[in-house]
């Protein structure tokens, strides 16, 4: 963390500040939502919740999905202690072996967050899922929320697919199982809305080390299942909606982008090996169509495929968006209008959103009688430029940090295996190096010699020739 440039630790003044906050009551004039069927869906051990979801039927076949958003700003000031910290590392760390909150538990995994049977101010995101899985009206407002049950991604998954019993908090709650019904066909509806204008369907291998009373026993893949694409749906429409919210209302925002790739030829030329010709100019529903065929011919190596996918795609980045500009939008997302505004609790862009989105409803009386001149945005264009460029560094920084406790646990499993060989797919090349990834355990390691003329996505076969648990360094040689 320290060579990230990472504050690992809370100052003195940041823990005086949180030591001196206290739990506050529900905040007066906001609309009271408590007595719908929230609930939140995360990691079995996620303990900081930012966000609840419920489904409310409508006409037509129409389901109205209400996201909540636990409202850390209300705690959390800007340039306080607290604040200062958050905007240094711009996020949680999860390295597995420890986890390093972006703010303190007290307020993280407490104060802040949307937890069971606790009433909490919310932001809500509300819109329209139409029969036909278009978007219609939404609405963003202040609320008071209550969480009535917690619930992983592991065990809804599993009963949402039909591979496992019904989790005991969903029948406790009257009528949060046909909800979460309501819910699951609304994700989906909004999945495959997406993927038709050509989001692109990618499956890469996440491995995270287990531990057991302090000892590593394993890498573990992380699952992704109906459970968690129901969040990973819901959360996209609603930072769309917030998006576009912000703009309509005049405010300049973070967006969260991934450009049109420069390395398209690159995924031709990964195409055309496996008989399948792309476009010359990017095409996100022809590659969509690609990845869909490829994952039904060859379920065992897609990942890899999407692996080589995603690094040629290049990597998300922030960057500030004033009104009645043109949007850059998200090329694997498939959208044009997305910010990041729905985990404050974990990420620093999400509280930055969250304030410029108060700004917008509580001077949205003022803006609508006495024009733009009224407008008190938070931040500047300015600040929110530096923002953005110090959040997307700070990002890449966590995950090199992530990356490398994971290879550091994948060095500590390998090492009684020196000599061994393995299949791999290069996953990465240039003048830096050449790296390969092996699937079981699923690492990625230094391609040491036989590099010559390797692209990424190609196939070899490797002998391991050192580990460096220290260092995380993990050493091939091509066979």
């Amino acid at each position: 963390m320290h060579d990230r440039s990472f504050e690992p630790d809370f100052s003195q003044a940041a823990q005086a500040q949180a030591a001196a906050t206290q739990a506050a009551a529900p905040s007066n004039g906001r609309r009271d939502l408590r007595d719908l069927a929230w609930c939140s869906i995360d990691n079995d051990d996620s303990r900081d919740l930012d966000q609840l979801s419920v489904a409310q039927p409508g006409p037509n076949g129409a389901l109205k999905i209400l996201v909540a958003i636990a409202d850390v700003d209300a705690l959390v000031q800007r340039d306080t202690p607290i604040d200062r910290h958050a905007s240094n590392n711009t996020t949680t760390v999860y390295t597995g072996a420890e986890t390093f909150p972006m703010l303190p538990e007290k307020f993280s995994t407490d104060l802040t967050s949307l937890n069971q049977d606790e009433d909490r101010d919310a932001i809500v995101i509300e819109y329209v899922v139409q029969a036909d899985a278009t978007l219609g009206a939404s609405d963003v407002y202040e609320a008071v929320v209550r969480n009535k049950a917690k619930l992983a991604y592991s065990s809804v998954g599993a009963w949402l697919e039909g591979r496992g019993p019904m989790p005991a908090p969903i029948a406790k709650v009257q009528g949060l199982e046909q909800n979460l019904r309501d819910q699951d066909r609304a994700a989906q509806a909004l999945k495959e809305n997406r993927h038709d204008k050509g989001a692109l369907t990618l499956t890469t291998i996440e491995p995270r080390p287990v531990f057991e009373n302090g000892d590593l026993r394993d890498l573990a893949e992380t699952e992704h299942n109906r459970a968690s694409e129901l969040i990973e749906d819901f959360m996209i429409a609603a930072n769309g909606v917030v998006a576009r919210f912000l703009a309509a209302n005049g405010f300049s925002s973070l967006r969260r982008v991934v450009r049109v790739p420069e390395k398209w030829p690159r995924i031709v030329d990964l195409a055309a090996q496996n008989g399948y010709r792309l476009p010359q100019d990017p095409d996100a529903v022809a590659l969509e169509e690609w990845l869909l065929r490829r994952r039904a011919e060859d379920p065992v190596h897609f990942p890899d495929l999407s692996l080589s996918v995603v690094k040629l795609l290049g990597r998300g980045e922030y960057i500030v968006e004033r009104p009645g500009e043109p949007s850059t939008g998200h090329f694997g997302l498939a959208v044009q209008d997305y910010t990041h505004s729905t985990a404050p609790n974990r990420r620093f862009p999400d509280l930055v959103a969250q304030r410029i989105l108060k700004a917008a409803l509580n001077g949205g009386a003022a803006m609508r009688s006495a024009g733009a001149a009224s407008r008190h945005p938070p931040y500047t264009d300015a600040e929110l430029a530096t923002i953005a460029t110090h959040c997307t560094e700070r990002e890449d920084a966590a995950n090199k940090v992530e990356r490398l406790v994971r290879k550091a646990a994948a060095a500590l499993l390998l090492q009684g295996h020196i000599g061994d060989r393995f299949d791999a797919i290069v996953t990465g090349a240039s003048d830096k190096g050449t790296w390969v990834r092996i699937p079981r355990p699923p690492v990625e390691g230094r391609l040491e010699r036989g590099h010559e003329g390797l692209e990424v996505g190609d196939h070899v076969r490797v002998k391991l020739l050192r580990t460096d648990p220290a260092h995380g360094f993990i050493d091939f040689g091509r066979v």
